[in-house]
């Protein structure tokens, strides 16, 4: 990644098949709701022989308040049917910004604020939705201060 990788970009996503679960959860209790839906969505996807084609991921409807609307889960790469509580679906192509986050995930604030002035000047707005690609494992990167998130945000 080049000396101002970390900046926000404007991108184009393309259409990705995802498995994912999807709860509203209490802010407080959003960690425990991740490392719950991607080993719900794990095991359902390797059940039906398909396998994730990324990392996992989690998209959120609306701006968080007490509580937020989130899908969490896996980009998937073979036939996946939804099942149980996992879902089969989609994360839309669309014209976005991305930036890559380093550090904590309590400071993924700083760079939501980042991409939001960067859409600003460039006369965009912002979508209803964006998601979060956990590029670092917290189990085998135990500083936070290494973790990398890859933000995606849809304009409007």
């Amino acid at each position: 990644m080049n000396g101002n990788g970390y900046e926000p970009r404007r991108i184009h996503v393309t259409e990705q098949a995802v498995a994912v679960v999807r709860e509203r959860v209490p802010m407080d209790a959003l960690t425990g709701f991740l490392g719950r839906a991607f080993g719900a969505v794990t095991a359902a996807v390797q059940m039906q022989g398909a396998s994730p084609a990324g990392p996992p991921f989690a998209l959120y409807h609306g701006v968080p308040g007490e509580s937020v609307d989130v899908e969490a889960g896996f980009p998937i790469a073979g036939h996946f049917h939804g099942t149980g509580e996992v879902s089969s679906g989609t994360l839309p192509g669309a014209d976005a910004f991305e930036a890559i986050h380093s550090g904590p995930y309590d400071t993924l604030g700083t760079t939501y604020e980042a991409i939001r002035k960067r859409m600003a000047e460039d006369g965009a707005t912002p979508g209803g939705m964006m998601w979060e690609y956990y590029l670092s494992d917290p189990e085998k990167q135990p500083d936070p201060a290494t973790w990398q998130t890859r933000v995606v945000w849809p304009v409007a």
